[in-house]
């Protein structure tokens, strides 16, 4: 019996590869990641490394906002916000740049699946 091996990071909405029907599941949850028009296009449905391509830079730019909200938020917010508010929204930001770091490595993961790359269980 064949022993599928996820690496850690792997997302648990997704099964291990070479798993029966793990590129469905690999599909589902990449789209819903990205945004919901991307259901549209027939073709990354088709192609889930190409899907997958899409995801990766979608969760990368996802990054770069909020970096950049990060970077700005006092000045942008200072006018219109309390300093308890600034507080607040720069603490979002910094829990969502810790939850799309941990996306980004597994929407990795699933890319470098997708292409063949295969783990091995350590002990």
């Amino acid at each position: 019996m064949p022993t599928h091996v996820a690496p850690p990071g792997w997302p648990a909405e997704v099964r291990p590869p070479d798993a029966p029907d793990w590129e469905a599941t690999a599909a589902s949850w990449l789209l819903d990641l990205c945004p919901p028009d991307y259901r549209r296009y027939g073709g990354l449905r088709r192609h889930v490394v190409v899907l997958a391509r899409f995801a990766v830079l979608h969760v990368e730019a996802n990054q770069a906002a909020c970096r950049r909200g990060l970077s700005e938020a006092r000045a942008d917010l200072a006018q219109v916000a309390g300093p308890a508010v600034v507080d607040a929204a720069l603490q979002t930001f910094q829990l969502e740049e810790a939850r799309l770091i941990a996306v980004r490595r597994a929407v990795g993961l699933v890319e470098e699946a997708l292409r063949g790359r295969r783990y091995v269980a350590r002990l």
